[in-house]
């Protein structure tokens, strides 16, 4: 079974943080998480606010700890907000169940970790997010 390499995880926020340069997006914050939910890596963009380390592991752990993307994650947040509310209480607070948290699985499907995003609209996150994880070979999860 595969795993993710420091070297797949550095190529994944490095590509993740240049989309968002060639966007011209706000500073971004890039967490990307292994399959056992330990960070592999923690980038920061010049300017990139306080929590947004904090928000991009929300995203990334969330992803993770359900096994679904952050678009299904903001779903079914909307549709059952006592349950999330719940879920945030016991996971200390580490959720954000927003576009931005990606799966990242192998070609097989098998889930290899997660990369959370934070610094511009979630929906534009999600776009260096996926970019990250797609520049490595590897493939998104969004949830959709």
């Amino acid at each position: 079974m595969k795993t993710l390499t420091l070297s797949d995880a550095d190529l994944i926020a490095d590509k993740a943080l240049e989309k968002g340069r060639e966007l011209k997006l706000a500073p971004l914050t890039v967490i990307v998480l292994d399959a056992g939910g330990h960070t592999k890596v923690l980038k920061r963009d010049d300017g990139s606010s306080l929590l947004r380390p904090e928000i991009a592991m929300g995203k990334a752990w969330g992803t993770l700890g359900m096994g679904f993307g952050g678009r299904d994650l903001a779903r079914r947040a909307a549709k059952m907000p006592a349950f999330f509310g719940a879920l945030s209480d016991m996971s200390g607070g580490r959720m954000v169940p927003v576009p931005g948290g990606v799966l990242i699985r192998s070609d097989s499907g098998d889930l290899l970790g997660a990369v959370g995003i934070s610094g511009d609209a979630s929906e534009n996150d999600e776009i260096c997010a996926v970019h990250g994880i797609r520049s490595a070979g590897l493939t998104p999860d969004t949830g959709d």
